[in-house]
Parts: structure tokens; C-alpha cells; sequence
């Protein structure tokens, strides 16, 4: 069921809810759904409900959620931001009467710079969550300010697939190569103007499992960007770097470079062009 953003859709929402059995998937994103209908859902499609996206439903709170976890414990898939995100909901998706989850993709959105607290999820509750949910893709996506990265990547979180879709500090990213050992996908958007060079290699000695990695508005010595292809080698199986992210050095040119990748690739790879118009 995808359901248009609208004010006056909750009564005919909760009519769905009641007279449908057997929901299986349910996408609500940018809705004003609220915990009183999701727990007509729950009453009603709580052994059939295996997909659940959520993003940007203000109108939900935590304790609406961890209804949902405690009940539909066929669900495989989730999607919520991150203020819906709370110790007791990882710990109930880890309990032995749910099954193991498959996706579970989270949110951090800034909405007023400054004025958001984002909490802290204790590192007990993830390794209860990755303990009960071996396989599971963490995806989460970031559009925060450089101030409000305080409370993350302060210890080792299982997120697989990681975005970051505003300006992410160099101290950042270096904090995801200690602390972010699953990691599978990595794209940055932008980084200002220091060049990356440590942090890379850094991601590239500690996340064993990158495969895919893009970034956009950043800089990277080409030295350095060969010597990280050059310890991912072969798995990286998505590599997006745009030209003007790489800057010559002594070693490389900009001309020698995508043969040197492509030698460590094994397949041949050139940077991304900037479109001209």
C-alpha cells in the first residue's frame, strides 16, 4: 500500500487497517500516520506484516514503533529515521520470537541546524541486534550538519551500507574506518577541502567487505587514491570518483591514473566527468 502525504487519509487508513487480515507490505513514508493506527495495524496484520517503511512520519513516537516490533514478529524489513530509533526497539527485533531481520534502513535527518539533540544508542543493544540478525543490511543515510556528528561513530555499529548526503568532516570519516568493520557501500557527497588521503586508507585497511564506494565534492591525493584501490583490489566492484576529486601529485597524473587503477582492478575504469552544460 503506498499512501499519499495527506492530513484527512489517518481515518481511511485505519478503516484499511481494520478490514485487511493479512498486510504483508505497507510503505507510509512522508505520512501524518500516527501510533493509534499502527496499533490498529498491529491488532489487525501482526502475523503477516514482513516490510515496513516509515521515513519522515513525524506524527509516530518511539513507544508507536516498539508496538509494532513487539507484535509483528514476521518482519523482515524496516525503514524509520532515527529519532524513532531506541535501544528497546533494536532490543525487541532481537528477541527469539522475531524472526531475523533482513534490512533496516535509518534516517538521520537534520531538520532545524543547532536546534536537533540526537541521542545515543548503546553499543549492547546493536551487538544484540547483529548477534540475533547475522546478515542484516544496516543502510543509513545521513543528511546532518558537521556539529551534529557528535553522538555517532563512537564505538563499532554494524551499518553495511553508509550515505552521506551533506558535507561530512574528515574527523567523520575517520571515525567510520575504526568503527564500521561490515562495511560494504560508502558514498560521500561532499567533504570541503581537505584532502581525505589518511582516512581512506584507513577505510580501506578496516572495512574488509567495501565493494562500492562513491564520492562527489571531495579531494583525494591520486597517490593515495591508487594505494586504497590498491588494498580493496578486485572487490570493488563499484568505484565512482569524479576527475575533479583527484589531485595530482608526484607519482600520478591525471592521465596515468585510471591506468594504474584499472591495472588493480582488474577491468578497465576512468573517473567520472563533470557534465558540461
Amino acid at each position: 500500500v503506498d499512501c499519499p502525504g495527506s492530513s484527512h487519509f489517518i481515518s481511511a487508513l485505519t478503516v484499511v487497517f481494520v478490514n485487511s487480515k493479512s498486510l504483508s507490505s505497507l510503505k507510509i513514508d512522508d505520512t501524518p500516520v500516527d501510533d493509534p493506527s499502527l496499533k490498529v495495524l498491529v491488532a489487525n496484520n501482526s502475523d503477516t506484516l514482513k516490510l515496513l517503511k516509515m521515513s519522515s512520519c513525524p506524527h509516530v513516537s518511539p513507544a508507536g514503533i516498539l508496538c509494532v516490533a513487539d507484535q509483528c514478529h514476521g518482519l523482515r524489513e524496516l525503514a524509520l529515521n532515527y529519532h524513532l530509533l531506541s535501544d528497546e526497539l533494536l532490543l525487541a527485533l532481537s528477541s527469539e520470537k522475531h524472526v531475523r531481520l533482513e534490512h533496516l534502513r535509518i534516517d538521520v535527518v537534520s531538520e532545524n541546524p543547532g536546534q536537533t539533540q540526537f541521542h545515543t544508542i548503546q553499543k549492547s543493544s546493536w551487538d544484540a541486534f547483529i548477534k540475533h540478525s547475522p546478515k542484516v543490511n544496516l543502510v543509513m543515510y545521513f543528511f546532518l550538519y558537521e556539529e551534529e556528528f557528535d553522538p555517532f561513530f563512537r564505538y563499532e555499529i554494524p551499518v553495511t551500507h553508509l550515505y552521506f548526503g551533506r558535507s561530512v568532516s574528515k574527523d567523520v570519516l575517520g571515525r567510520v574506518g575504526m568503527t564500521c568493520p561490515r562495511l560494504v557501500e560508502l558514498v560521500v557527497c561532499a567533504n570541503g577541502l581537505r584532502p581525505l588521503d589518511e582516512e581512506l586508507i584507513r577505510i580501506a585497511e578496516r572495512c574488509k567487505y567495501l565493494s562500492a564506494v562513491g564520492l562527489g565534492e571531495c579531494e583525494v591525493s591520486c597517490s593515495a587514491f591508487v594505494e586504497f584501490v590498491k588494498m580493496c583490489g578486485g572487490r570493488l566492484s563499484q568505484l565512482s570518483i569524479m576527475e575533479e576529486v583527484l589531485i595530482p601529485d608526484q607519482k600520478y597524473s591525471l592521465e596515468q591514473i585510471h591506468w594504474e587503477v584499472s591495472k588493480h582492478l582488474g577491468r578497465v575504469w576512468f573517473p567520472d566527468m563533470m557534465p558540461t552544460w
